[in-house]
């Protein structure tokens, strides 16, 4: 493993594919001009509106998704996470999994995963999410995929966040990296992303990649955006605020070391 610079994007995502991917690649242009090699874009990048709307372009959401982010990790030659998009089942039901997708330089898919915690969740801002309601939950613990250049990258999506036991199997795997990518809502998200993000950090002595939405998505949904880059010290190494941008921040082999020879928590586990 090597240091090298690597970017968490923060997007307005809307109910439109193409505006979307066209945000999308000037936020990861914009990455890679500030030296980014790796770089995560948030969940519902490629598509955030009603429920019903995603169902109806899933096919056509999933194919345009995975093309684009196969495109643009060759063109920039840089590793990019696809944060979460909808790909159909295919069993009947018509639901879909919240997909994350690790895509190499060359095109080549890293590793691939499927949202196992959904949220349906009553926020006391008034609002109502069932997203099981047209998501099915993957049933896989999340991936590592082990580099060489980038360290191990661990994967995992937006209310994951909330249940460690994930993130302890991905430290349990040897995991250096993790990402994060969200579109964590604005009510929730003013008292518990930062805190939960570094908890993760923290408790597994890793870097933490935490690509964001932000601002108004569509109708009353409001994400609260701070797409962040922690260290495994829980240090907030970049923040990208409130408005679309790119959270950028050097990943270190030395710090880790030095975190883990610090705290080596994780040697002193006894269950």
């Amino acid at each position: 493993m090597k240091s090298y610079l690597a970017a968490a994007i923060q997007m307005t995502s809307v109910p439109d594919l193409q505006k979307n991917l066209t945000q999308a690649e000037e936020l990861i242009d914009l990455a890679v001009r500030q030296g980014a090699e790796l770089v995560g874009l948030p969940e519902n990048f490629s598509f955030m509106g009603e429920e019903k709307d995603k169902l109806a372009q899933a096919d056509a959401l999933a194919q345009a998704t995975e093309t684009f982010l196969i495109k643009m990790a060759q063109r920039f030659q840089v590793t990019i996470l696809g944060g979460g998009f909808p790909v159909p089942v295919g069993d009947g039901t018509g639901k879909v999994y919240n997909t994350a997708l690790l895509i190499n330089p060359n095109g080549q898919e890293l590793a691939r995963y499927h949202k196992a915690h959904l949220f349906d969740v009553n926020v006391p801002d008034g609002n109502t999410y069932q997203e099981s309601s047209t998501v099915m939950a993957g049933k896989a613990l999340p991936p590592v995929h082990f580099s060489d250049n980038l360290g191990n990258l661990g994967l995992s999506i937006c209310y994951d966040v909330r249940f460690p036991e994930l993130y302890r199997h991905l430290a349990d795997k040897g995991v250096d990296v993790v990402f994060v990518p969200a579109a964590f809502t604005a009510f929730t998200g003013k008292d518990h992303w930062q805190v939960l993000l570094q908890a993760r950090a923290i408790e597994n002595t890793c870097y933490v990649i935490a690509p964001a939405q932000t601002g108004t998505n569509y109708a009353r949904r409001q994400t609260h955006g701070h797409a962040m880059i922690i260290d495994p010290w829980g240090v907030i190494l970049a923040d990208a605020g409130d408005k679309p941008g790119v959270a950028i921040a050097e990943i270190k082999p030395t710090r880790l070391e030095q975190v883990r020879r610090q705290m080596p928590s994780l040697q002193h586990r006894v269950f």
